[in-house]
């Protein structure tokens, strides 16, 4: 069995890095901070699908992701007021973890960010730069 992103996926977010589990990407919507973090395990949908190791890593994972978000955040100049971790999967069941830095000042707040005004792309300028930082903070 082998594990590959949803092709939902692409178009909306940019891989950034594999850590031991999962694979982050980049949700390309500079209006907030947004990691997604795709646990590479072939068919699992929910977090009951993962073993009890997995499940353990995952967590180790979120925050990693968390504080890589905060430091995104920072380097926006848009620090981060609150931490939204979701797992979804309504529209792509693949099992993926959303962690998003909320503002109480951001278009959304304090309601979810799904389905509120047009995202706001990073641009293909402005990526390797991000990734390069997120490689750096994804430890």
């Amino acid at each position: 069995m082998s594990w590959s992103p949803d092709p939902a996926f692409e178009p909306g977010s940019w891989a950034i890095k594999d850590l031991p589990l999962c694979q982050v990407r980049l949700q390309d919507d500079a209006r907030y901070p947004w990691l997604i973090l795709l646990p590479r395990v072939p068919y699992a949908v929910e977090l009951t699908d993962l073993g009890a190791h997995d499940r353990a890593r995952l967590m180790e994972e979120i925050i990693i992701a968390s504080q890589a978000v905060r430091n995104l955040g920072e380097l926006l100049d848009r620090p981060v007021d609150k931490l939204n971790i979701a797992t979804l999967g309504n529209i792509t069941a693949q099992l993926h973890v959303h962690v998003i830095g909320r503002r109480r000042d951001d278009g959304a707040w304090p309601a979810p960010v799904w389905g509120v005004g047009t995202p706001d792309a990073y641009g293909a300028d402005r990526v390797p730069e991000l990734t390069a930082a997120l490689d750096d903070w994804l430890v």
